[in-house]
């Protein structure tokens, strides 16, 4: 092992004693109220970053549970970024990988910290549609349907969109909750709840490597699910389309048989 130079070994006694004052000692021959107010600071700033992230999580515990778990983030996780604002992705990281539940833990802790976490996320990226050859009046049918960048859908074993304090679900639903998480022109992020069917147009838009119209999609996917009435299928799925358009979850169309 190498020796380190004695500046840094005060250096790193002082952070393992910040992360951990209970027990770690702090460094020698530095005074405790000065240790008292490092220890505060970078605690407090820590947790006021995590309590504006992760809003519905710290108002459904206890001051004291609340404290806890940044106080476990502390103490067990070793951040890889030197930027302060990018702590949330990893308070998220040591809760899927590293924290050990406990018997009081809501079931739905992660995946709650995941919505909460990808709001944030969605606001302050730097993607940006591309909207060269694309007609945002276009035809959905007639046309290649295409689905914002900044439109992101996942599915979740609990509706943590509606997780409060008067909701707090027990156990998994039976089907899995399709959320489509989406960032507008005005920069406001919003989500939209998505029924199976809905769900399978959008990622089959996402994935649709082919350059099928939005009618060849709709009838294919008519035809997985065993759908009787295909016409009234596809006017429902447009429906759908329309509405997504609507909440710019999709920027309109390309021609058909093109890619991006």
């Amino acid at each position: 092992m190498v020796d380190r130079p004695d500046f840094q070994e005060k250096q790193y006694a002082f952070a393992a004693h910040i992360r951990d004052p209970e027990h770690v000692a702090a460094p020698e021959g530095v005074e405790d109220r000065r240790m008292a107010i490092y220890r505060e600071l970078f605690f407090n700033n820590l947790k006021n970053l995590l309590s504006s992230t992760f809003p519905v999580l710290k108002k459904l515990h206890s001051d004291d549970k609340w404290r806890s778990l940044i106080r476990k983030f502390m103490q067990h996780h070793q951040a890889q970024t030197p930027y302060f604002l990018e702590l949330p992705a990893e308070f998220l990281n040591f809760l899927q990988n590293e924290y050990e539940p406990e018997i009081d833990d809501f079931p739905f802790l992660l995946e709650l910290a995941h919505y909460e976490y990808i709001e944030l996320a969605l606001s302050i990226s730097e993607e940006a549609n591309n909207m060269e050859g694309i007609d945002p009046d276009g035809d959905f049918l007639a046309g290649l349907p295409v689905k914002s960048v900044l439109t992101w859908v996942y599915a979740y074993q609990y509706p943590v969109h509606r997780i409060s304090a008067e909701f707090l679900p027990e156990s998994p639903q039976d089907q899995p909750v399709y959320l489509a998480v989406y960032r507008g022109s005005n920069d406001k992020v919003g989500f939209l709840e998505l029924n199976p069917v809905t769900a399978g147009l959008l990622n089959a838009i996402d994935e649709n490597e082919a350059g099928k119209t939005g009618e060849a999609l709709l009838r294919g996917l008519a035809a997985d699910t065993n759908y009787v009435n295909v016409d009234a299928f596809i006017q429902h799925g447009l429906a759908a389309l329309e509405e997504m358009r609507s909440l710019e979850i999709l920027t309109g169309t390309r021609v058909a048989g093109t890619r991006s």
